[in-house]
């Protein structure tokens, strides 16, 4: 039986942010790999939620009705991620943890996981460091570890800036073992990269 990866989406979420993972979650990282992963949505309600791009996208759980049996959460970025609902996600991220589930966090979204604490005590980027330490204030102590990277994996945990959508999908396919590294690498280098070498 595949394991679920959960969307979590706020309104305004990037829609582009990730495309790239969730396709090759649901669809396998290659033609003919193995499908491991389904992916579903999360939202603070089951009403569509709009995205930066004008999508309306459905959610299949609210924060109500999520499961508790799943993989790993990913929380994308957008415009929301200092509201009242995005509050609503910290103890859901801080119990994920606490059960040692993967959590990635892509924008502002990996802001948010600094203004919580929850890249304490691992390496992590973001948004830029000052952008990092402003949303994070007393909460985020963590600037030595810091890494000016697009995407930085660190135990159970993957943080990326909100260009770094491409090397936050190859993080989290590495640590959900989603396929072999190299068959991950020749399919986030076509994505990137196309025909084109």
């Amino acid at each position: 039986m595949k394991q679920e990866v959960l969307f979590f989406i706020l309104d305004g979420y990037a829609d582009w942010e990730g495309a790239f993972l969730s396709v090759c979650l649901n669809t396998g990282v290659m033609p003919g790999s193995e499908i491991k992963y389904i992916t579903k949505v999360v939202a603070p309600t089951l009403d569509p939620v709009p995205s930066i791009g004008g999508f309306r996208t459905l959610p299949d759980y609210s924060f109500q009705t999520m499961p508790t049996d799943y993989a790993a959460l990913i929380l994308i970025g957008g415009m929301s991620w200092q509201s009242p609902e995005a509050e609503q996600i910290v103890p859901i991220v801080q119990k994920a943890l606490d059960q040692g589930k993967i959590v990635g966090a892509i924008c502002n979204a990996s802001l948010f996981m600094g203004k919580h604490g929850f890249l304490n005590n691992v390496k992590h980027t973001s948004n830029t460091l000052p952008v990092l330490k402003q949303w994070g204030g007393d909460k985020y102590t963590n600037e030595k570890n810091y890494i000016e990277k697009q995407a930085v994996g660190d135990k159970n945990i993957v943080t990326a800036n909100g260009t770094g959508y491409m090397e936050f999908t190859r993080e989290l396919l590495l640590l959900l073992k989603a396929d072999t590294p190299e068959r991950i690498e020749e399919a986030c280098d076509y994505y990137k990269n196309g025909f084109i070498k």
